[in-house]
């Protein structure tokens, strides 16, 4: 019996159906007007192409490649994105003054990659202090800026990695620290939570490679089961819940060197590394 493809439905690694269904699900989109007439004035206004094949294969592969629901979920992203100005953020970036205090309080960033070469993003619950935060910022100015990131990982990260490896490079590797975090803690942040996990699996769609979730607490299965209604099934199985004792299973897929020191790698950025955003993308805090 033959192995599957685990790479199918992946640019380079389409079956003959995949192939056609693409290139209808490509069709569909132009004849509903989803897709705008001058894509190259558009990739330019943006500073990338978010009507490639690549992108159309990350929604038709959340939707098991049912053309319907793949259309659907594509008009309800660009729905989306004209309500919150995505594409006004692709272009012109979102401006976050705040950011080096709320990383005090709240940090979440992008730091160096994997062993596969994935961007790492990491999110350290354990240090929230919520009131502290919100005389700093607001959650709309949050979500704002986390959909930055987002537009940030396909024009820029995803491009520098895929080019540093030699081949195309998809998803992000996520870390979620939870060190000295409570279920009060999550509890403060939930509607953040659930809005941002929303904005990422209904308009940016199979974006997730790995996602660690490290000093998960002794009574994490409560929140766990509070998260696991916002997620997929295919999502669900590329989270790892680790406890304290997680470097090892870490460093596995993550050399020391591209750790910093405080989730038990070696890597201590000037001015700190939440806020370095060292990467291939960023070869100047390399």
């Amino acid at each position: 019996m033959a192995t599957k493809d685990p790479l199918s439905g992946h640019p380079g690694h389409l079956d003959e159906a995949q192939t056609a269904t693409l290139t209808q699900f490509r069709s569909e989109l132009i004849a509903d007007g989803l897709l705008p007439e001058d894509i190259d004035a558009k990739k330019t206004e943006l500073g990338y192409d978010r009507f490639d094949d690549q992108t159309l294969l990350r929604f038709l592969r959340a939707r098991k490649f049912d053309i319907p629901k793949a259309k659907l979920m594509w008009a309800n992203n660009e729905k989306w994105r004209k309500e919150f100005g995505a594409d006004e953020i692709a272009a012109h970036g979102f401006d976050y003054p705040e950011q080096p205090e709320v990383d005090k309080y709240y940090p979440q960033f992008y730091h160096k990659q994997d062993r596969e070469g994935r961007p790492i993003y990491i999110e350290q619950l354990g240090k929230l202090d919520i009131n502290k935060l919100y005389a700093l910022t607001t959650q709309e100015r949050q979500l704002k800026h986390l959909v930055g990131e987002y537009e940030k990982f396909f024009k820029d990260r995803l491009p520098a990695c895929s080019a540093e490896k030699g081949e195309l490079v998809e998803t992000s590797c996520t870390i979620l620290d939870l060190y000295n975090a409570g279920i009060s803690s999550f509890y403060k942040v939930k509607d953040y939570v659930s809005a941002a996990s929303s904005i990422g699996q209904n308009n940016y769609p199979e974006t997730m490679g790995h996602m660690f979730i490290i000093n998960a607490p002794y009574l994490f299965s409560t929140v766990w089961s509070l998260i696991k209604p916002w997620l997929d099934e295919a999502t669900v199985r590329k989270i790892h819940i680790l406890g304290k004792n997680y470097k090892q299973e870490l460093q596995q897929y993550i050399t020391p060197e591209n750790l910093p020191k405080d989730l038990g790698g070696t890597c201590a950025c000037a001015g700190g590394c939440s806020l370095s955003d060292a990467g291939p993308w960023n070869k100047v805090a390399q």
